[in-house]
């Protein structure tokens, strides 16, 4: 069973070097969408991999999305929800991965 552990840090994304300020569920840069592979867990900071998560997909949840992250080191692929803070144009061009049509 998954614990979630609230953790409550800013950081600078690694990917894009926007400044993060995070709320104790940021997990990912909200202007590139990129994040790290830090948890075993959510928000445990168990990880040993350390890798870059590549945001690889999108899909529709709801009024929400969920984006598909990669490792590009250890390859696990996990899910996490957009925030509103998000950068739409980032979520729009990630759609284009997909096979679904903005907005239906």
């Amino acid at each position: 069973m998954k614990k979630f552990t609230k953790t409550v840090e800013n950081f600078t994304c690694t990917h894009c070097g926007a400044a993060v300020f995070g709320n104790g569920y940021t997990n990912h840069c909200p202007k590139c969408l990129w994040s790290k592979h830090v948890d075993e867990n959510p928000g445990d900071r168990a990880a040993k991999c350390g890798g870059m998560m590549r945001p690889i997909s999108i899909e529709p949840d709801g009024d929400r999305f969920v984006i598909i992250h990669r490792c590009e080191i250890c390859g696990k692929t996990i899910r996490q929800h957009t925030s509103p803070d998000d950068d739409m144009d980032a979520i729009i061009e990630l759609s284009k991965n997909n096979n679904f049509i903005f907005g239906k």
